[in-house]
């Protein structure tokens, strides 16, 4: 009878709760499975329960709310991510703590809105919490690691529990001083990731390489954050006056997000960064400030539809609007510049990165100028449509084989 139990167990183990794929055990060609775009969806409500917050405190201290809360949302969602990337598979074990992670993920949505404010103190312990299961998903890789690997991954798993304890002591702090614990917490895991990336992993074999997708990842996370556009244009017209010149500007900045969509996809959308820890890194943090911005961009929507009838924007909404898509414009120069075509093709990729700077000065000027609301956004579209234009023009022109030219599937 024990034998038998003892074999039940073994089969058990062996086919449905099974040990996290080791280092170095990348599946190069694997897609995005049905389990992982389940687990993006749950981030849909957490950001928009956070942008509906910006979108009804449109002001300086409401934007720099947005970034801390929103950097700690994507942090989350980068970690949980890459374990599943990199250690993942389609067994019994990671379903269960997938599962696990998207129901803190639920909850933690319901303190999302006043994070930093009422519901600061269950919004730290339920983030605290969900770090805590993913701080457990690593070191079970940890625990079978080899030696070589053993440097960087401890140094890791350091970085996990600090962020924990820090987060969870939060709880018992003021507002103020919470929201800039989590400041400091954000900044530490980008300043952290990337002189890891720089000065170890690119030192390191440990399997930290952009595949297919991991590259597929981030685009449909890039593809949330649009959609957050979407929805605070349906709010603004659906809480404002349905005036016909409400409809106009809430049909003219969504094509800022259609605009976006075509600058991102065409210019960093699923093309590969280079394989070094730099490249890497650079490319996978740079990430974070571009959905910020489209995030924010679609909180400014709100209060852009609901002013449509004003002779100038207000000006704290259209520094919110014009400085999101200048911050995209930037970030994505960022990301341009740790692609692996980059160094291939300086006679597209170089003078885009100039056009994308240019664009993001004028839109701090249309930001600055504050005419009508449809106006500004008008203003917008047309940078974002200049610098796709130019951009276009430039790989037309190289006519490389190898380099798909965006526009012509």
């Amino acid at each position: 009878m024990s034998s038998s139990r003892a074999g039940v167990v073994t089969l058990f183990r062996r086919y449905f709760w099974k040990p996290p794929r080791a280092h170095g055990e990348v599946i190069e060609d694997r897609s995005v499975s049905f389990l992982e775009l389940f687990y993006d969806l749950v981030y849909v409500i957490v950001i928009a329960r956070a942008a509906h917050t910006l979108a009804e405190h449109v002001s300086w201290r409401g934007a720099a709310d947005f970034a801390v809360v929103f950097g700690l949302i994507w942090i989350a969602w980068l970690n949980g991510s890459m374990y599943h990337d990199l250690h993942g598979r389609q067994d019994g074990r990671t379903r269960t703590f997938v599962f696990i992670q998207m129901s803190l993920l639920a909850l933690l949505a319901v303190f999302t809105s006043e994070a930093t404010g009422t519901d600061g103190a269950p919004f730290a312990l339920t983030y605290a919490a969900f770090l805590l299961v993913l701080t457990w998903l690593w070191y079970s890789v940890r625990r079978q690691d080899t030696a070589e690997y053993s440097g960087i991954t401890g140094r890791y798993l350091t970085g996990m529990i600090t962020s924990v304890v820090v987060v969870a002591a939060s709880a018992g702090l003021t507002s103020d001083a919470r929201t800039a614990v989590w400041a400091i917490v954000v900044v530490g895991w980008v300043v952290g990731g990337i002189v890891l990336g720089r000065f170890q992993i690119a030192n390191t074999d440990l399997g930290l390489t952009p595949t297919d997708s991991l590259v597929e990842r981030f685009g449909l996370f890039t593809i949330i954050v649009l959609g957050e556009v979407v929805v605070g244009v349906v709010e603004g017209i659906s809480d404002a006056e349905r005036t016909a010149l409400g409809v106009v500007t809430g049909m003219v900045g969504l094509m800022i997000g259609f605009a976006f969509w075509w600058t991102y996809f065409d210019f960093v959308g699923d093309r590969h960064p280079r394989v070094d820890g730099s490249g890497l890194t650079h490319w996978m943090f740079g990430h974070l400030p571009v959905t910020l911005s489209i995030a924010a961009t679609g909180a400014a929507m709100v209060s852009l539809v609901e002013h449509a009838a004003d002779d100038r924007a207000p000006e704290a909404t259209a520094w919110l609007l014009a400085g999101s898509v200048a911050l995209g414009l930037v970030s994505l120069i960022v990301i341009v510049r740790t692609l692996d075509a980059f160094d291939r093709l300086p006679g597209v990729y170089q003078p885009v990165t100039w056009a994308l700077a240019a664009a993001a000065a004028a839109s701090l000027v249309i930001g600055w100028l504050r005419p009508a609301p449809w106006l500004l956004a008008l203003g917008l579209v047309a940078v974002l449509t200049a610098v796709w234009l130019f951009a276009i023009a430039k790989w037309v022109r190289v006519g490389d084989p190898d380099e798909h030219v965006p526009g012509t599937d």
